[in-house]
Parts: structure tokens; C-alpha cells; sequence
């Protein structure tokens, strides 16, 4: 067995060296393997690899195996770029799903805006956004989310201070989103943080919990008094509507009745018009004529008649019987 004499300070020590190689091979294999398993990496699918070398961006990888220098020369740092991430203002989701558990902490201090009628507003609002630029986002902002946070407050509180308290409860609701998360993208941009802002949502906008029953009440005050007013509205409707439909079929009568009479006389004086033509061509035969229908029309209501010959009474005057029952034998 080869041993081996090692002098340290003042003392002389024997060590055994037969299996100095075989742990010298040991710890090679080690460093090698340790080499290759901190020089290969996975990136998922929804992220991309940033690389940097002795600190200073090198490049960024997409999804799948790549390799990169071991020990510290090369440091990786996976970013998530399709992954929508949340912040919510004014409440805390601890649990979601078709039954969501909120926290019952007090956010009020993040919640509550000044309207710019001097008034109070508790708006509740969520801000969803992606890291569109991984590089930007790891070296151009610190804390992500604490940035997301202050840069949405900052936009609410300056949006919501242009307008009054009824316009943010139930006019511009729509509108403040909009130009909340345009107005936020602007200045994300602006300081090239690599972020994307998808959507502004108000969820709740409400007065604040001490006057919210108070105001619920003049609501429902005003409701009934606007309820009132359509139904006296609607029933004045129906009357006025009523009477104009019956004016309109008044007049329509009498323009009907008016036409028909018109059409009558247009219809007579053409008629007349008609014969005195006739009348002026053929003078003595239409006088005939019309004396010959005159006297039709009187003889068809006369029950007796009596022809005499016009002869009979130059001699002899003639008794008729007037009462018109046969005279006694």
C-alpha cells in the first residue's frame, strides 16, 4: 500500500494515496456532469429565455431545449409573455371561481377617488396585462406589479378628478376604462417597460360604504318619482293620442263627405251640361222628350186614371166618380 508523508506546521502526517486517482476521476465526472446539467434548459412554450453573459443581455430564446455557458457565465431568466396577469384594485380575490372568496380587509385607501365636484367615489377596478418585451421588462423596471399598481392609480384618480360623481357612477363608466388603459399604455411606452396593457375594468362604483344607504334611499325616492311620472305621462299619452285619432276620423269624414258631394254636383252640372247640349241641337224633340219622361214618372204614382178623348167634353160634361167607390144602380 503506497503511502505518502505530509509535513503541515511542525507536524509530519502519513497519508494513504492508493485511491487518490479514483477520487480525483470522481470528482471530474462530477464537475462534468454538474457542467453539462447547468449548461442545457427547457423553456416552456408560453415563455421566452433571456440570456445574459457576465451580466450584459446576450440574447433571448425561444421555446425548446438550448444550451449556455455553465458557472455563472451565462445566467438565465424565463419571463412568461402569454400569461395575462391581474391586479385588482379596492378588494383581494382570495379564492376565484363560480363561488369567489374576497378579503374582508379595508382598501378604502386605494378605492376611494375624488370626484371633481368635490365628492367621494369607491371605485373598484381590475388591470390585466402581458409582458410584450422580456428584455425591457427585466431591465427597464424593478418590481412589475408595484409599477402596474402605481401607474393605474395614478390614471383613475387623475380621469375620475375631471368629472363629477354622477358622470363616473353611471355616464362614463365605459369611458373611463377606455381611456384608462390608453392612457396607461402611453406611459408604459413612453418609459419602454415592455408591458401591455389589455384591459380596464371598473367592477364597482359605488358612494362610499358610511353615505351608501343614504344615497341608496334617494335613489329609490328618485326611481318612484320618475315611475310616477312615466305612468301620469303614459296616461296622458293614451288621452291626447285617443283625442287626435278621433279628430283625424272627424276630419276624414267630413273630407270624404265633402268629395262625394262634390263629385255629385261635378257629376249633375256635366249631366246638365250633357242635355242642354242635346237640348240646343234638337229643341222641340227634347222638349218632347223630356215632357214624355215627366210625365212617366208623375203617372207611375198615380193609382187611378182616368182617359176621357178630348172630343167628349165639347157636348157633354162628364161626372166622375171621385170618391172612388162604384156608383148605386
Amino acid at each position: 500500500m503506497a503511502r505518502k508523508k505530509i509535513k503541515i506546521g511542525d507536524n509530519e502526517f502519513e497519508v494513504n494515496t492508493s485511491g487518490y486517482w479514483l477520487v480525483l476521476f470522481g470528482i471530474v465526472i462530477i464537475i462534468v456532469l454538474a457542467t453539462f446539467a447547468m449548461s442545457f434548459f427547457t423553456i416552456d412554450a408560453n415563455e421566452r429565455g433571456v440570456i445574459l453573459r457576465f451580466g450584459k443581455y446576450h440574447r433571448t430564446t425561444m421555446p425548446g431545449l438550448h444550451w449556455k455557458m455553465p458557472w455563472n457565465i451565462e445566467k438565465l431568466y424565463k419571463v412568461k409573455v402569454d400569461y395575462q396577469y391581474k391586479e385588482e384594485f379596492g378588494f383581494r380575490t382570495l379564492r376565484a371561481g363560480v363561488q369567489s372568496r374576497y378579503s374582508s380587509d379595508d382598501f378604502s385607501t386605494e378605492s376611494w377617488v375624488l370626484n371633481g365636484d368635490l365628492k367621494i367615489t369607491d371605485i373598484k377596478w381590475t388591470v390585466q396585462y402581458r409582458i410584450g418585451d422580456p428584455v425591457a421588462v427585466l431591465f427597464n423596471v424593478k418590481d412589475v406589479s408595484e409599477t402596474i399598481r402605481n401607474i393605474s392609480e395614478s390614471v383613475i384618480r387623475e380621469i375620475v378628478g375631471d368629472r363629477s360623481f354622477h358622470e363616473t357612477l353611471q355616464l362614463e363608466r365605459v369611458h373611463i376604462s377606455d381611456m384608462a388603459r390608453q392612457q396607461m399604455q402611453e406611459i408604459l411606452d413612453r418609459y419602454n417597460i415592455g408591458i401591455t396593457v389589455k384591459m380596464v375594468q371598473l367592477k364597482d362604483v359605488l358612494p362610499p360604504e358610511p353615505v351608501r344607504d343614504s344615497f341608496n334611499e334617494v335613489n329609490r325616492a328618485k326611481q318612484e318619482q320618475e315611475t310616477m311620472i312615466n305612468e301620469a305621462q303614459r296616461a296622458y299619452n293614451k288621452e291626447v293620442f285617443k283625442a287626435e285619432g278621433e279628430a283625424k276620423k272627424i276630419i276624414q269624414e267630413a273630407q270624404g263627405y265633402a268629395i262625394n258631394r262634390t263629385n255629385n254636383a261635378e257629376g249633375d252640372a256635366n249631366f246638365f251640361n250633357s242635355v242642354f247640349e242635346t237640348y240646343q241641337k234638337a229643341q222641340q224633340i227634347t222638349q218632347k222628350r223630356l215632357y214624355i219622361e215627366t210625365m212617366e214618372e208623375v203617372m207611375k204614382k198615380v193609382k187611378n186614371k182616368y182617359i176621357i178623348d178630348e172630343d167628349l167634353g165639347k157636348g157633354v160634361l162628364p161626372f166622375l166618380n171621385m170618391t172612388g167607390k162604384e156608383a148605386s144602380k
